[in-house]
């Protein structure tokens, strides 16, 4: 159970990271910059701590689904980015498959 704490910890930085490298501005902004940065240290760091015990598969597709499913719906909240019913249907669609993951992992 921890590891599975462990890898939403990371998941979740991942979203900061990734919302992060657009007000970064391409590092041109040392705040954003450092913010981002060190969100992306920190979830690798966690990523690498859960897939100590996960299968790797496991922990990289459900880190990468967390990180895709945030950083789309921030997008859309954040920078109006589209929230057209195909694109929320596919979202959905990662999160099943995140919840498949997690559901059929043996740790």
């Amino acid at each position: 159970m921890q590891a599975w704490i462990t890898l939403a910890v990371a998941g979740l930085l991942e979203i900061v990271w990734a919302i992060g490298l657009k007000y970064a501005d391409g590092f041109t902004k040392p705040l954003a910059s450092a913010v981002t940065i060190a969100a992306m240290i920190a979830s690798m760091w966690l990523l690498a701590q859960a897939a100590r015990t996960l299968p790797i598969g496991t922990a990289y597709a459900v880190w990468t689904g967390i990180g895709a499913v945030g950083a789309a719906l921030l997008g859309i909240m954040l920078f109006s980015e589209s929230a057209n019913a195909i694109r929320l249907g596919c979202i959905g669609l990662i999160v099943a498959g995140i919840v498949g993951l997690k559901v059929t992992s043996p740790s």
